[in-house]
């Protein structure tokens, strides 16, 4: 996964009507990032959620650490980093775009109707539908305003980023070792991401949604922890089925390379250099090259450097007024001379010289 910007946050008060006042607290001084291979990766922030509830577009009652907004969860219950619902009953403005969580996140429709993506899947959700999402999977709710409905979320880190990484449950988990194994398995071995639940998983959020709403200063901490572990029954149920395809592959180190790959192309600017690379993807270098040729057919800087030529090309088409040296910059290259000189060796013409040629084409196109 790509490094995350932290947005900076300040104590905000929201407040609404039919629910109890949520103190969102986000403290960069108190936030513990996850680091991993050199790469360090912050939770995401909200903002168009906590902009929501500040115009008090949604009822919203959560217990969140790090970045996610709510009322904070105490040590009781480390390693879970969110949990709560929000409750629109009137159309809204506001999604929450592409984007990854730090854990694997558990999504639940009460009632209601809520637009969903997940890779290359979009549907509408409707009642007990729910969404598991892996921490590399990006998704977004809203397409691109959510819908009218009481949508619930459990995130609970396992301290993975990558699909290939072994998963490390919170040691409060008390499945047996034979259960959690088997429901890690399919959660790492199986794609599919949007299930149609029972009356019994209902039942666990509804009862998820008294103790967070009840909750006092991690009062319900104990109940808390007894709900998501019968919920991972719940769901070892739902998924360990006859019919259920595992693929061994889906956990191979090529599968995080490639992700790696396909984020790269919107962090182009970035200093790369191989080992940072690697470090990303989380995957040793010589695993890294040999994966990156398998896939690209390229050495990882060679594909770098196509990668940023292309972006350039773009740039030069579309933006007239930037000068050499800006497209360079913004294209990763450290200096325009390095930059005209390999756009040169690949065009065999200079970049004022492609411009020149195709602006006014994709101007009239």
């Amino acid at each position: 996964m790509i490094i995350k910007r932290l947005i900076n946050g300040n104590l905000i008060n929201l407040h609404n009507n039919n629910v109890q006042i949520i103190s969102v607290k986000i403290n960069i001084q108190e936030i513990q990032p996850y680091e991993a291979d050199g790469v360090t990766y912050h939770a995401d922030t909200c903002i168009p959620l906590v902009d929501a509830v500040k115009r008090k577009k949604l009822k919203f009652k959560a217990l969140a650490r790090h970045t996610y907004p709510g009322d904070r969860l105490d040590d009781n219950t480390l390693g879970l980093n969110s949990i709560g619902y929000w409750d629109a009953s009137e159309p809204q403005d506001w999604g929450l775009d592409w984007h990854r969580n730090e854990g694997i996140e558990f999504h639940f429709l009460e009632s209601g109707t809520m637009p969903y993506c997940q890779e290359n899947s979009e549907v509408l959700l409707t009642p007990n539908h729910l969404t598991i999402t892996r921490p590399w999977e990006a998704h977004k709710v809203g397409n691109p305003f959510i819908g009218m409905g009481k949508f619930y979320w459990v995130i609970i880190d396992l301290g993975v980023r990558r699909p290939h990484q072994d998963w490390v449950w919170p040691d409060w988990i008390t499945l047996t070792e034979n259960d959690l194994t088997r429901l890690t398995t399919i959660l790492r071995q199986n794609e599919k991401s949007i299930w149609k639940t029972d009356q019994r998983v209902r039942d666990c959020f509804l009862r998820i949604n008294k103790a967070i709403n009840t909750d006092v200063n991690g009062s319900n901490a104990s109940r808390i922890r007894l709900l998501i572990n019968y919920l991972l029954i719940l769901l070892l149920d739902l998924l360990n089925t006859d019919d259920i395809v595992l693929n061994e592959s889906l956990t191979d180190s090529s599968r995080s390379v490639k992700f790696f790959l396909k984020e790269l192309d919107k962090n182009l600017s970035e200093n790369w250099t191989i080992d940072l690379m690697a470090q990303s993807a989380g995957v040793g270098l010589t695993r890294f090259t040999h994966h990156c040729k398998q896939l690209t057919n390229l050495t990882p800087m060679r594909y770098l450097v196509i990668k940023r030529l292309e972006l350039s090309k773009e740039i030069l088409k579309k933006d007239k007024d930037l000068t050499i040296s800006e497209v360079a910059y913004m294209c990763g290259f450290a200096t325009s001379q390095y930059f005209a000189t390999v756009f040169k060796k690949h065009e065999k013409c200079s970049p004022n010289e492609y411009r020149a040629k195709n602006v006014d084409d994709f101007q009239l196109a």
